[in-house]
């Protein structure tokens, strides 16, 4: 697996007021960045906030998959990555993959992410515009194109 093949959507430095009890992140605060590797997807496609302000658009999560694979502790740097699984008019699959930097590029976490384009007028599911999906659609398929499997959870779908 060569994630070095997938576009960086986000990095941060764990500051201390991330950890839980047992000294290591809070699982909450991998949700936080993967909302932020979410963001980072979205300004590749052009899913941005001002095309959601201009056209009253939205996007909601509808499902997320954590798996927690390596302790991140308080000043360790993290990247994280994002791959493209599929899309259908209203949803797109994709998974994070995030690293610490500092232990050459361990995997300490992915998350599986299916979510919704929404009509924010209504607040519900509603087709991508032509140029948003051609743009996932371009990053779907580079990303089909690799010669690895995503490790996926194999139970969501878009």
């Amino acid at each position: 697996m060569n994630l070095l093949e997938l576009p960086i959507t986000a990095r941060a430095e764990i500051p201390t007021s991330y950890l839980d009890e047992m000294g290591h992140m809070n699982v909450m605060w991998y949700t936080h960045l993967f909302s932020r590797a979410v963001w980072g997807l979205f300004d590749l496609i052009g899913f941005t906030h001002e095309y959601m302000q201009t056209n009253q658009a939205g996007s909601f999560a509808l499902e997320l998959h954590v798996r927690y694979l390596a302790e991140v502790k308080a000043g360790q740097h993290v990247t994280l990555r994002t791959r493209a699984l599929a899309r259908t008019p209203k949803r797109i699959h994709y998974q994070h993959f995030m690293t610490i930097d500092e232990h050459d590029d361990v995997l300490s976490a992915t998350g599986e992410i299916v979510s919704a384009h929404v009509d924010m007028n209504v607040r519900r599911q509603s087709p991508f515009p032509p140029a948003l999906a051609d743009a996932f659609d371009r990053l779907l398929t580079e990303h089909t194109a690799l010669t690895w499997p995503a490790p996926v959870c194999g139970t969501m779908h878009a």
